[in-house]
């Protein structure tokens, strides 16, 4: 049986990934677009976004609009791998056995 990467099952990081994955590679969000996205609060996003962070999964960057200051969220190249293995594990979990013939 397939295991889960556990920093990605998390319901709310799994929404944070899958989102972060429709970027094009090297794409970020910024912090408030991808809370209105999700529908997260800042905290809970914040709370999810630094458990990805540690994993690696996501890079996030604070830099300044004039003088306002902005956090940026992208997937990072690792963070993209470790999405494509987990959707892979999830269809392998769907159909265990794949058939030989595809309509």
């Amino acid at each position: 049986m397939t295991e889960l990467d556990p920093v990605i099952h998390a319901q709310a990081r799994l929404r944070v990934v899958a989102s972060l994955s429709a970027l094009n590679v090297g794409d970020r969000i910024a912090f408030p677009r991808l809370q209105d996205l999700l529908g997260m609060t800042a905290g809970n996003l914040s709370v999810h976004l630094r458990k990805l962070e540690d994993a690696g999964y996501v890079e996030i960057t604070k830099t300044h609009r004039g003088r306002t200051p902005a956090t940026l969220v992208g997937l990072s190249r690792r963070g993209r791998v470790a999405f494509e293995e987990y959707t892979e594990a999830i269809r392998a979990l769907l159909d265990p056995v794949p058939s030989k013939e595809q309509p």
